[in-house]
């Protein structure tokens, strides 16, 4: 959308609503850098979450037929 446009349509509103509309957009700033500052994850940090077994290379029951 073409910034003209909106505020051509901003232009058009009551002081009340263009309050409203700042706070809006005041709102969707915040989320977008709530969203932007997502922590990285660190290498490591999963230790421990599961369990590699000592057979895991072995093959598996179901194809030993083969």
């Amino acid at each position: 959308m073409n910034d003209t446009i909106l505020y051509s349509k901003l232009s058009t509103l009551p002081e009340n609503l263009k309050a409203e509309v700042s706070d809006f957009i005041d709102s969707l700033i915040a989320k977008d850098k709530k969203n932007s500052e997502k922590k990285k994850p660190i290498f490591g940090s999963g230790k421990g979450i599961f369990v590699m077994h000592d057979d895991f290379d072995e093959p598996l029951e179901d194809y030993k037929a083969f």
